[in-house]
């Protein structure tokens, strides 16, 4: 925690902290949302296969982060997040140049580098945000600048493959080779921008103890719930985002600006959903945000060829909810772990159930689809591809909304 001695976080020092989260956000992208299709087309790969190569990464990957959020609160958090950007970078970069024989090996281990680098990073920058915000106010602030750099770093993702060359396939490999120029630059601006601040306090409880301390707490056991069924909601389009604009509106060159638009409104919305937060408190912004998503999902079931417009005006809104759903859920994470003493445990486990929710949502959708008939650029089982892309997230948003509303009085932590 802050002390009086310590340089207090002003509006420069917050957006110093932010900006690592742009070359964070801008390869989570590719991860989660080019890999699956870049593969299927690059290396020709199964779907069938490919979803069960996600989903093994995806699983290893998730089940480290606990361990990783018991090291983070036991080393210094600016030098493990340091450390952890050079085997993110070289993996990113590994993973979207695949050679032509081997790709599945090759999909595997980048994956494995690129996700270890990418959690240890993750996992010591929020415990970090963490720590240097004295309040639940300023944590939420911190918490919208991270988010809302990231955001922009998605969009400069999602824009450029279209700007780098004609193909997708093509501006995908190019994009690979800007982000470790970026990580270089982000990180210079966050490490000399926000002062060291006061030592964080060293847990020396054992892995398992500190995570039994971690799931006794019932309103982070809540929060988790509401999370998870929050997050499969968001991670099920995001897997299948390209195949539905390519092959249910027959729109795959629009697929870029869409997906521009997106995190375009999401990072604009941040600032609305700050203030709503702070006035109206952050479960009922967040439920909110719940609801547009809702009408989002059941707009977009309704769609098929040429519906172009209305389903930017779904992106528009859809993205506006997504502001909330970045900053809210993890600044009352952040007091929960700070609560507990152990920030690192806490955001360990947080991102544990985000990375299931994303192997979930690759590892059971793609084969499931695959299974009901679908064929990617064939037309042929879009039924499938839509109820997977719409409906299924809508039913997990509505379980969402349901379990905060019903736990919002043990979930809205007073300052």
């Amino acid at each position: 925690m802050p002390t009086p001695g310590w340089a207090p976080m002003n509006t420069a020092r917050i957006l110093a902290y932010g900006a690592l989260g742009l070359p964070l956000a801008f390869a989570a992208l590719p991860i989660y949302v080019h890999v699956p299709r870049f593969y299927a087309e690059v290396t020709g790969m199964p779907l069938a296969l490919l979803g069960l190569i996600l989903l093994g990464a995806r699983l290893l990957d998730a089940g480290i982060d606990p361990w990783l959020g018991w090291l983070a609160d036991r080393v210094p958090r600016r030098r493990m997040l340091a450390l952890a950007l050079l085997p993110f970078g070289l993996g990113f970069v590994a993973l979207l140049n695949p050679p032509r024989q081997g790709a599945g090996v090759w999909l595997l281990g980048s994956l494995a580098l690129t996700y270890f680098g990418f959690s240890a990073a993750t996992v010591a920058y929020q415990a970090w945000g963490a720590d240097i915000g004295s309040d639940s106010g300023l944590r939420t602030r911190l918490t919208a600048a991270r988010e809302g750099f990231g955001l922009l770093g998605v969009v400069l993702a999602a824009a450029l493959p279209s700007v780098l060359a004609a193909g997708m396939n093509d501006g995908i490999v190019r994009l690979s080779w800007l982000l470790p120029p970026l990580l270089l630059l982000a990180a210079a601006v966050s490490f000399y921008g926000v002062p060291a601040g006061p030592a964080a306090p060293v847990s020396h409880a054992p892995l398992l103890a500190s995570l039994r301390r971690v799931f006794a707490d019932q309103a982070f056991r809540r929060l988790l719930l509401v999370f998870v069924a929050n997050g499969i909601a968001a991670a099920l389009p995001a897997t299948l985002f390209l195949f539905f604009v390519a092959d249910v509106l027959q729109e795959e060159a629009a697929s870029g600006p869409l997906l521009a638009l997106y995190f375009i409104a999401g990072a604009a919305s941040l600032p609305l959903w700050v203030r709503l937060a702070a006035r109206h408190g952050r479960v009922v912004a967040w439920l909110l945000a719940i609801v547009l998503s809702i009408a989002a999902f059941a707009g977009a079931s309704l769609l098929g060829p040429g519906d172009l417009w209305a389903f930017a005006a779904i992106c528009l809104a859809s993205g506006l909810a997504l502001g909330a759903d970045l900053a809210l859920p993890v600044a009352i994470a952040a007091d929960l772990g700070e609560r507990q003493g152990q920030a690192g445990a806490c955001f360990g486990v947080w991102n544990l159930v985000a990375k299931l929710n994303l192997a979930l949502a690759a590892g059971l959708s793609l084969p499931l689809i695959g299974a009901l008939g679908y064929v990617p650029g064939g037309g042929t089982g879009l039924a499938a591809l839509v109820f997977a892309y719409a409906l299924l997230p809508l039913a997990c948003k509505l379980l969402a909304g349901g379990l905060l509303w019903r736990w919002r009085s043990s979930l809205e932590l007073q300052p």
